[in-house]
């Protein structure tokens, strides 16, 4: 019997953060290890899930299953692929370094770290499902804890709205998707949730254009498609640091995940028939979100609003529903989980020093916080997608995959990356260069947990930029699998 490493790294934050809410909240320091050991040991172990699947061999490993509500054909189903695997080892990566950036936080540090634990195993858990049912209970686990965390932790002034603003646009969404996922369910005539079982169910053509619309942007909402993005960077600048990293870096994946592997993989008729509605809504995503990121002042929502910018370019990579675009798409969603993450962390170390994120009362920071500068100019770079960087080795083949399916598409997708060099070369020099204001002469550089955090996220994007075939052998695998479910085109 094999070593069941999914489930270990699904169950370590729950277990982690039950222990974590019996501990005394005077006990700040175990607090702070056990969230620490949590994620570092989940880390390590998504780091060998990754580089234990055999890309040669392709398909599902590393499965482990047992009947959960057999008289309803649910069971616990885990298992990754070539797409997901990588997306595993991006969430442990930035779990791992949400903690780090975390470490001084002082207000009811046991709630805080708990609820992070929490959101971990929920996105772990749709990452690894491979039953319909369990996919979307790991979905929904997520909520609570979010809208908690902004509430509680985000920021004062707009930490209420943009806490109730995500909640019910994600409820908007989940309702929409479920009543899709009950549709497969019964619609199928298999009567069960096996995500395997129902690729091979054979939907009716009409069947799958009906219901198609309501799972891929059922779950769509949380990967921030347009026009249902606006709870992003609302939602993103409410939050504190670490949920911003999670929730930009990981939750936006989930949903992008959850459209691909239920929509387009369940339901590939459905895929082909709306595919242009998707390519142009994914197109507005790429080209607005940009644009709305460079006239924004506030330092957070410029991330913000990229975020909704790239998340468009993974659905134009779906949408083209060819080898190229998902190669790119899927290489996208680790690319953009990691640099967001990077991000967020960067802005929010600035913020912990300067209190403020108006970008016009900050420059000359590279003299205060050298290795934060440094860390934000690297993700700079991969958002513009800069040869040598992960960006690039995602979005060249997405760029591809677009052209292949629709020409007009990859042209008007491309300005967003002109649009997206100009305001980070922007906020780069008004934020970090220039002159240092006199009210931040006495500003700290960041502690060694913090650049231990960029460090990593940081290497990883180098990484994957400078050796694609870290990667592109895995997610080409999970290609595969998903053209031959789309007849090969």
């Amino acid at each position: 019997m094999q070593f069941p490493i999914l489930s270990v790294i699904i169950f370590i934050p729950l277990v982690a953060a039950l222990l974590i809410l019996l501990l005394p909240a005077q006990q700040r320091n175990w607090i702070r290890g056990l969230a620490l050991g949590a994620v570092t040991l989940d880390f390590l172990l998504t780091l060998v899930v990754y580089f234990s699947y055999d890309a040669a061999a392709g398909g599902y490993q590393m499965l482990e299953r047992f009947a959960w509500l057999p008289a309803l054909g649910i069971s616990y189903y885990v298992g990754v692929d070539g797409i997901s695997a990588p997306l595993v080892l991006m969430a442990g990566v930035v779990a791992f370094c949400g903690v780090l950036v975390s470490w001084n936080v002082d207000d009811r540090p046991r709630e805080f770290f708990s609820f992070l634990l929490f959101l971990a195993v929920s996105v772990l858990g749709v990452f690894a499902s491979l039953d319909l049912f369990q996919l979307f209970f790991f979905f929904e686990l997520a909520i609570f804890p979010k809208y908690l965390m902004i509430v509680v932790w985000g920021s004062p002034k707009t930490r209420e709205y943009g806490g109730m603003k995500l909640t019910l646009y994600l409820f908007i969404g989940s309702m929409f998707a479920l009543l899709g996922a009950l549709a497969i369910y019964f619609g199928s005539g298999l009567r069960t949730f096996d995500m395997l079982a129902l690729e091979k169910a054979g939907f009716a053509a009409e069947f799958q254009r009906f219901w198609f619309l309501f799972v891929f942007l059922g779950f769509g909402v949380l990967g921030g498609i347009f026009p249902f993005y606006s709870w992003a960077p609302d939602g993103h600048v409410a939050a504190p640091t670490a949920i911003s990293m999670m929730l930009a870096g990981v939750e936006m994946k989930v949903g992008t995940f959850a459209a691909l592997r239920v929509g387009i993989m369940l339901l590939p008729e459905g895929a082909r028939h709306w595919a242009w509605l998707i390519l142009a809504l994914a197109t507005v995503n790429v080209v607005y979100g940009a644009l709305i990121a460079m006239i924004q002042s506030d330092f957070k929502y410029v991330i913000g609003f990229s975020s909704v910018s790239h998340m468009g370019l993974v659905l134009i990579g779906f949408a083209s529903l060819n080898a190229k675009g998902l190669l790119g798409a899927g290489l996208q969603m680790f690319s953009h989980g990691v640099m967001t993450a990077l991000f967020f962390a960067v802005v929010g170390m600035v913020y912990d020093r300067t209190h403020t994120r108006d970008i016009a009362r900050l420059g000359g920071l590279y003299r205060k916080m050298p290795w934060a500068a440094v860390g934000f100019i690297i993700g700079g770079l991969v958002s513009m997608g800069m040869p040598g960087f992960s960006g690039f080795v995602a979005e060249f083949p997405i760029f591809m995959g677009a052209w292949q399916a629709m020409p007009v598409v990859a042209i008007i997708a491309i300005l967003g990356i002109l649009i997206t060099a100009a305001y980070i070369l922007l906020v780069v020099r008004r934020v970090f260069f220039g002159d240092l204001p006199a009210d931040y002469e006495m500003v700290a550089d960041i502690s060694l947990l913090d650049k231990i955090a960029i460090g990593v996220l940081a290497a990883m994007m180098i990484a994957l930029g400078c050796f694609p075939v870290l990667m592109e052998p895995l997610v080409a695998s999970g290609v595969g699998r998903i053209m031959a479910l789309l007849g090969g085109m």
